[in-house]
């Protein structure tokens, strides 16, 4: 079923991408791989296919981030996040693959919206640092897109960014956040039969890609401006949130 030169040549260019993203630019759009697999296979192969890569990304992301986080403001997402995990699984076994296609879309077209919000009103009032409770929230939220699409970034990054984190420590939290969501995710994932033996097997074909996307990002994270990667990263989600939400609806 993937093993032809088309889905190889995507699933690679989807698996570079997320390691960038994971390694350097707060892991944000790193759901966009899944996204673009699902415009070709079926959502839960998507998913299924990509958390093992993801996971490998976590652990090469660690070392050159690691303690550089916020350790109470990790520990409130992560607590926050299994909830809406649990509360994702529970709805995967319960709706059609349509509606994961329409539901991934609009997650995509979403995330394009909150980022370009973000720079519409720049010019306003200083965030005030949300509180444990919205942490929480926002937590279980990211626990949720984030089983459904692994898109966990953005519900994450809003609580994060009203902590007025460096660089590096907002990247160091979604680093060691998203390796503990992902992780809890697999339990899930595993009964819920997401997981072949093709679908591991191509992971193995495609983990040195991850590896090398991490280190990528790592570099990168110093050296290419974020508004470059991000402005590509809008273009790409908003044509494949429309194509899922198009195949959907067909």
């Amino acid at each position: 079923m993937y093993f032809n030169f088309e889905f190889i040549l995507i699933a690679t260019f989807a698996t570079v991408f997320a390691g960038i993203s994971k390694g350097g630019f707060g892991s944000g759009a790193a759901f966009a791989s899944a996204a673009i697999l699902a415009t070709i296979i079926e959502p839960g192969s998507a998913i299924g296919i990509m958390l093992p890569l993801l996971i490998l990304m976590d652990f090469g992301s660690l070392k050159p981030y690691w303690r550089k986080w916020l350790s109470r403001e990790s520990w409130i997402l992560v607590v926050g996040s299994i909830p809406g995990v649990i509360l994702g699984a529970l709805l995967y076994s319960n709706v059609s693959a349509d509606f994961f296609r329409f539901l991934i879309g609009i997650i995509c077209l979403a995330f394009v919206f909150w980022q370009a919000l973000q720079t519409w009103t720049t010019i306003q009032k200083p965030i005030r640092p949300l509180s444990d409770f919205f942490g929480i929230f926002l937590g279980c939220f990211a626990g949720f897109t984030s089983f459904i699409s692994h898109a966990g970034g953005p519900p994450a990054a809003i609580y994060l960014l009203s902590k007025k984190p460096t660089k590096t420590e907002y990247q160091a939290t979604t680093v060691i956040v998203f390796w503990a969501v992902n992780l809890a995710k697999a339990v899930p994932y595993t009964f819920l039969g997401l997981f072949t033996l093709e679908t591991l097997f191509l992971d193995l074909i495609l983990s040195p890609f991850a590896l090398l996307g991490v280190w990528i990002g790592v570099k990168a994270h110093f050296i290419i401006s974020e508004r470059l990667f991000f402005s590509f990263t809008y273009i790409l989600l908003t044509l494949t949130g429309a194509r899922l939400i198009w195949v959907a609806l067909v």
